[in-house]
């Protein structure tokens, strides 16, 4: 029996509910949604809205790195923060308990933010 989606899928991720649908369907059918999903991806690759510019908020002197932390975000608000939870909350760590100098911490954020904003505007 092949899944519907009803109101209590519709929480969840539209990725996962399609997931969720294939894994459900017969090999022929999966050959199909493939395809259409190509062809959809085809048609609106030349559609695609433009990446947007970092918002350029300047670095205030004796910045917190909480404080940049939040400018980043809202600098580079295109990019997925989920994907940089590691790396930031490493250099987090590196601040609150290994006593690194916040200018340091905050120098590398900035580094960080802009190479995950690299990467994403190479990909397109």
């Amino acid at each position: 029996m092949i899944p519907t989606v009803n109101n209590a899928d519709s929480g969840k991720k539209p990725e996962k509910r399609l997931v969720k649908l294939f894994k459900a369907l017969p090999e022929a059918e999966r050959q199909t949604l493939l395809q259409f999903a190509e062809f959809l991806a085809e048609r609106t690759a030349g559609q695609q809205p433009a990446m947007p510019e970092p918002k350029d908020i300047p670095r205030p002197e004796d910045e917190s790195v909480i404080k940049a932390m939040r400018r980043l975000s809202a600098t580079y608000h295109m990019l997925d923060k989920s994907r940089m939870l590691n790396e930031t909350s490493s250099l987090m760590a590196e601040h609150v308990m290994g006593g690194r100098p916040a200018v340091e911490v905050i120098d590398e954020l900035e580094i960080l933010f802009e190479r995950h904003y690299r990467k994403l505007t190479d990909d397109e």
